[in-house]
């Protein structure tokens, strides 16, 4: 019996290392998104769970001790996820992700130019499909600027802003997070590699000669926009002195205005990285559906909260998140 357990262990075992040997870069990517999408759907979708693991600052403090006190008793297993929710990181730690963004977009630039050896080493696991649909040079460099922008410019309001708080949250959200950013700076200009295989890159290329396209026309004042609004909602945001119901423009109709932003600028990327012969950049994509699926979490978990502390009455007719949808 121990023998027949082994041969099946050690042919499963081969078997995922075959699949990770052989899985493109393009789909690996994709593939990470959307598992990270659907083990947040997952979590959220449990009260029990969403309060010890999704929930973070006051949202989560109030969710906790409403779980803790409505909890049948302490059973082992409940213990232990107790155990598991009390690893918890400061919520000032956020910055970590925009500074990881920052160096990333740094680093796959100077891999990109040097066609260094991360850049090789993924380059050789992106499969000719992906490779004969690429992204052009100027959408490489476009987008990876528009994305380095991104995060330079979060980096700069978690700088700037920045305020002494005692909220946390649940290290798997941190580390997530972490890994969120190293992948879309990697999913920027992956759907490129075709191009930048075949083509010699210099400085030169950085420079824009071309006309933009129509759809540059479109996506790249799109993306300019909600950047913007995001900014301000942010900077709004910083500005009160203590947790009181935003009364900005923005924040009338939208309980968190910023969290749309955010999922427009990740459609405008998406829409500017389209490879040749596609209307959209489906590697982005997948990114933009977990951060719209987490953001869209935290949304509700905000109107709840807003609820309990100003009233039904004032934010009944908020949308969460996205105006006349959600």
């Amino acid at each position: 019996m121990a023998t027949v357990a082994h041969t099946v262990a050690s042919k499963w075992t081969a078997a995922v290392q075959s699949t990770a040997n052989n899985m493109d870069a393009v789909d690996a990517v994709r593939a990470f998104f959307l598992f990270a999408t659907c083990t947040t759907l997952s979590v959220s979708g449990i009260p029990y769970l969403r309060a010890r693991f999704v929930d973070y600052g006051p949202r989560a403090t109030d969710s906790s001790r409403s779980a803790s006190t409505i909890a049948a008793p302490r059973s082992p297993l409940t213990r232990f996820i107790d155990y598991l929710a009390a690893w918890r990181v400061p919520h000032s730690y956020f910055i970590h992700f925009y500074v990881l963004s920052v160096l990333s977009s740094i680093f796959w630039a100077t891999q990109l130019l040097s066609r260094g050896p991360a850049f090789r080493v993924i380059a050789a696991r992106v499969n000719e499909e992906h490779r004969s649909k690429s992204m052009s040079l100027n959408q490489v460099w476009l987008c990876w600027a528009l994305m380095a922008i991104q995060g330079a410019r979060r980096l700069y309001e978690c700088i700037a802003t920045a305020k002494q708080s005692s909220s946390q949250m649940w290290f798997v959200h941190w580390f997530l997070g972490l890994a969120f950013y190293i992948a879309m700076t990697l999913a920027i200009w992956i759907e490129g590699t075709g191009t930048l295989l075949a083509r010699d890159i210099t400085l030169d290329h950085l420079r824009v000669t071309n006309v933009p396209t129509p759809r540059t026309l479109l996506c790249l004042p799109l993306f300019l926009l909600a950047s913007g609004l995001q900014h301000d909602c942010h900077h709004y945001l910083a500005s009160l002195k203590k947790y009181t119901l935003p009364a900005h423009p923005l924040f009338l109709s939208v309980i968190c205005p910023h969290y749309t932003a955010e999922c427009v600028i990740y459609l405008a990327l998406a829409l500017l990285a389209a490879p040749a012969g596609e209307s959209i950049n489906k590697t982005v994509l997948s990114g933009l559906f977990f951060v719209a699926v987490n953001l869209g979490i935290t949304a509700a978990s905000s109107k709840r909260w807003y609820m309990q502390k100003f009233g039904e009455e004032n934010v009944r007719n908020r949308w969460r998140m996205i105006p006349f949808l959600y």
